[in-house]
């Protein structure tokens, strides 16, 4: 138990001491439930120090939750929203938000996870059109789910084609921490700054123990939302215990101390597995994750010692994630088995 077991997700790291401390230390005594206590008005007051104080802030338990209530409550059934074929999105919330928000979600082909405006465009169809859905919300993920990082231009640039067209941009940020540290910037420089409207801001990834926050960067887009969050079974009882966390992961940079290490853990591995003749890196390293062709009759054989998931069953392109956790000998040592199985016939 606890022993290393492979680069399958940042979700299978654990908590960081520090957290784990802040809980303990928020466990003693009766706390008014329900976010009426000082723990979660003072993560609000960071948070909204961070992304400003025409925020609204609220929490929930997980990423799948703060992206389909975020987006459910400024959408309506006859919308639609528009997402790269890779997010989360579409790939890994069950239908979730058809389900829940009752409307369409519009895919985009992407080579690297990253949407454009030119690739938006022509998706752009049926405005007014009463027999067609209605384009609403433009969806990113940052860092994205290919592992490449939008900079702030770009997200700036849909943006605002997105608000020229009446429409909101909504951003995925399980892993917002991650892109912040690739590209040296603040978490509100590819966000809030750069014209995105609600923000799903991860901390399970980067060493919370659960708990992600939902962003408003327009109070009205916030309205009703406390129902819609309650509707959705999202309003814990006892917030203090994401609320303190979110402090702990706030206070020092800690956030960003676990997104570097986890950055430059996958920055070793991309540059190791380039060192071994049969291997490709497929996508560009610029957050915690690598994607990677390793030969086929390989794959099943390193699975049985290491955890990971193939991409693609066709191409044989393998995802490989880092975490706050994983250390440099867990990479030299799967680097090492990889090239091993490689050379072997």
């Amino acid at each position: 138990m606890g022993s290393f077991a492979g680069f399958g997700s940042d979700n299978h790291s654990g908590v960081h001491p520090d957290i784990l401390t802040t809980l303990q230390n928020v466990n003693a005594g009766y706390v008014v439930a329900y976010g009426h206590d000082e723990y979660t008005k003072k993560a609000v007051r960071q948070l909204t120090e961070i992304f400003g104080r025409q925020t609204e802030i609220f929490f929930v338990y997980n990423g799948t939750a703060a992206n389909i209530l975020g987006l459910r409550n400024v959408t309506d059934s006859f919308h639609s929203i528009l997402c790269a074929e890779s997010a989360h999105l579409t790939v890994h919330e069950c239908c979730g938000p058809e389900n829940y928000i009752g409307c369409k979600l519009v895919v985009i082909p992407t080579r690297d996870g990253k949407l454009t405006v030119d690739l938006i465009e022509s998706f752009i169809i049926g405005v007014g059109d009463p027999h067609m859905a209605q384009p609403h919300v433009i969806s990113l993920t940052q860092a994205t789910e290919r592992g490449t990082v939008y900079r702030p231009k770009e997200i700036q640039k849909i943006s605002d084609f997105a608000h020229a067209q009446g429409m909101l941009v909504h951003m995925d940020g399980a892993r917002l921490c991650n892109a912040a540290a690739f590209l040296k910037v603040g978490l509100n420089d590819i966000c809030g700054k750069v014209g995105v409207d609600i923000l799903s801001f991860g901390g399970t990834k980067n060493g919370m123990m659960y708990g992600e926050a939902v962003v408003f960067f327009n109070k009205n887009l916030a309205k009703n939302f406390e129902f819609i969050r309650k509707q959705g079974m999202q309003l814990t009882s006892k917030m203090r215990y994401i609320s303190a966390q979110f402090s702990a992961f706030l206070e020092n940079d800690l956030w960003l101390q676990n997104a570097m290490h986890a950055n430059a853990m996958a920055q070793l591995l991309a540059r190791e597995l380039e060192r071994i003749p049969g291997v490709q890196v497929t996508q560009k390293v610029e957050a915690n994750m690598v994607y990677v062709v390793i030969p086929n009759r390989c794959i099943t054989r390193l699975q049985k010692q290491y955890y990971f998931h193939r991409f693609n069953e066709r191409t044989c392109e393998v995802r490989l994630m880092c975490s706050f956790t994983t250390q440099r000998q867990d990479v030299l040592s799967f680097a090492e088995a990889i090239r091993k199985t490689v050379i072997e016939r």
